[in-house]
């Protein structure tokens, strides 16, 4: 019986307006009502993510910043978290700009967190749309939120990191990801998140033991919970590790090709056909109601 289910946010749970569906609420308010904790896990930073935490009330924590970040969102507690080493850092930041890369640095663990970053290049499209869409989406706290730094490698030896990104073209993304993979080696966990339609790849460095899977094994353990317990949904290859942990792995309609055609994943529809109440209702409703 599943007793731990964790959501991808961006292509999952919501729709491609980043809207939650009603029915995907309404599924979700049902599998808690059950008895089944639900969980968001994303690649978000946690203040990115809490408006959404906050509209859903779930009952467990959520994994942020691909699992580097366990927290509750309505009372801000800390469940766990892991940091990327301050000299680390500097070289993900030294090699990234050796490439062209804009650095965006994710820290304040204990708090809502702050995002810095000290330039975005001209030609940088998705980055600074999504700065003004953060920026936008914290309104009073905006200036908490995103912060210009005069010198980036300098104001991160002050700072508790959680995780850098890089974002721009698929092309020059994979390029840096070689490159990052090839310089940073295992001290890092290197994750991308791969939108050929829209040109647009993100790039995740979190610390080692970091990842959407261990955040959900980490979150199960803390509940006394088996990985036959648990069931992920995902659409991306961040959501790889999670799905391949969880007893009961579905990818969405929309996923890509290569994880849709992973037999032991369960599928389910598009997140514009509100996949996840779906998913729901075929593997915890249905199974307690058959």
């Amino acid at each position: 019986m599943i007793k731990l289910l964790a959501l991808d946010l961006d292509g999952t749970l919501l729709n491609s307006h980043g809207q939650i569906p009603e029915a995907n609420k309404i599924a979700i308010q049902r599998a808690e009502e059950t008895g089944v904790l639900v969980t968001i896990a994303t690649g978000r930073r946690f203040r990115d993510a809490q408006p959404v935490g906050l509209e859903l009330e779930l009952n467990a924590p959520m994994l942020t910043h691909n699992g580097a970040l366990i927290k509750y969102a309505q009372t801000l507690e800390t469940v766990a978290f892991s940091l990327v080493s301050k000299e680390t850092v500097s070289e993900i930041i030294r090699v990234g700009k050796a490439y062209g890369g804009d650095a965006l640095v994710s820290t304040d663990p204990h708090g809502k967190g702050t995002l810095l970053y000290d330039r975005v290049s001209d030609d940088n499209i998705p980055l600074q749309r999504y700065i003004r869409w953060s920026t936008t989406l914290h309104g009073d706290d905006a200036e908490k939120s995103v912060q210009h730094v005069s010198d980036l490698e300098r104001e991160v030896y002050t700072r508790d990191v959680i995780h850098v990104s890089f974002s721009g073209g698929c092309a020059p993304m994979a390029d840096l990801t070689e490159t990052l993979a090839e310089e940073l080696g295992d001290t890092v966990t290197l994750l991308t998140t791969v939108y050929p339609r829209l040109d647009f790849t993100l790039i995740d460095i979190l610390p080692p033991d970091a990842s959407k899977g261990t955040g959900v094994e980490k979150l199960a353990s803390l509940n006394g919970l088996t990985r036959d317990e648990v069931m992920v949904m995902g659409d991306n290859f961040n959501d790889l590790e999670m799905l391949e942990f969880a007893g009961t792995p579905v990818v969405m309609g929309n996923a890509d090709p290569q994880l849709l055609e992973r037999e032991e994943f369960y599928t389910t529809v598009s997140n514009d056909e509100n996949g996840v109440a779906a998913a729901i209702e075929k593997y915890i409703l249905g199974e307690l109601n058959g």
